[in-house]
């Protein structure tokens, strides 16, 4: 299993994130964001959810 992220979790790698399930798991109609050097993960669509970098 990757490295799971927190949302609003500062300075991570750049590159595009996943959102996925508190264990990890496939969720249905994911957020799929691309972040920069220092920006901020965004909210998840629910509560409880992670953010995996792909």
């Amino acid at each position: 299993m990757s490295d799971l992220k927190k949302p609003g979790m500062d300075n991570q790698q750049p590159g595009t994130y996943k959102e996925v399930g508190p264990r990890g798991e496939a969720v249905s109609n994911p957020h799929i964001v691309n972040i920069d050097r220092g920006d901020r993960l965004p909210p998840t669509q629910q509560k409880g959810r992670k953010w995996e970098k792909q």
